[in-house]
């Protein structure tokens, strides 16, 4: 799950990033509402939370906007006040859910995530090819009725694999997908991660590497495909 935090308070917008990595979401964080809605254009997210009282491009106007482009992205407004007209005037304007501070932040959670589950891409039913089984909805993933246990990058990875289909995925896709911004473009953690994944979905492969190109999930019994290894 990607989730973007625009969040005007530099303490808190950080705070709620680190928390929820810890709760297994790639966070990207931004701190006005002009860096939110280019963010939010430019990148696919699950969930937006969006404080209303954004400087540069309030975040009314983000909500908007982000409305009018048909964004799929699910909004949960933040802001400081919690009375019942400023509720439905936030909602008003677009947004999925609604939350005044001070908030307890296992409730933020909890509602990100029941946002999530509203996104179309998230209604899909557990992923089937190559003899493995991805349930995204309980998070296990099981090889030829064996389950694997994988960390959630590792999850979110081999999720994306098998979400394209057997096409081709890049380094970058990778990094856009499954990471957030504070990864090193860089970095190995791609091809580590890819590694200890393979090794534990076990023999045959099924991860290949598409030389120049990236990575594909290829079904065993069908054999490799030319140019991969």
């Amino acid at each position: 799950m990607r989730v973007l935090v625009a969040e005007d308070e530099k303490g808190l917008a950080d705070i709620i990033g680190t928390g929820l990595r810890k709760a297994r979401m790639a966070v990207d964080v931004v701190y006005d509402g002009d860096a939110a809605l280019e963010r939010a254009m430019t990148h696919e997210y699950d969930v937006i939370v969006l404080d209303r009282d954004l400087p540069e491009i309030h975040g009314d106007d983000v909500c908007r906007r982000l409305m009018e482009a048909q964004v799929p992205a699910r909004i949960i407004m933040l802001t400081a006040a919690g009375d019942l007209w400023s509720k439905v005037e936030g909602l008003g304007l677009g947004s999925d859910d609604y939350l005044a501070k001070p908030f307890d932040f296992p409730e933020l959670v909890a509602r990100i995530r029941a946002l999530a589950r509203r996104v179309p891409t998230r209604l899909q039913p557990v992923l089937e090819m190559a003899g493995i089984t991805l349930d995204p909805a309980y998070h296990e993933v099981h090889r030829n009725g064996r389950y694997v246990a994988l960390s959630p990058k590792e999850f979110t990875v081999l999720e994306v694999f098998m979400r394209s289909g057997g096409s081709v995925v890049s380094v970058e896709d990778l990094l856009e997908k499954a990471w957030d911004e504070n990864v090193d473009y860089f970095t190995n953690s791609v091809r580590v991660t890819v590694a200890t994944l393979r090794k534990k979905l076990g023999p045959p492969p099924v991860i290949h590497t598409v030389i120049g190109a990236g990575y594909r999930l290829v079904d065993p019994g069908h054999g490799a495909p030319s140019g991969s290894g």
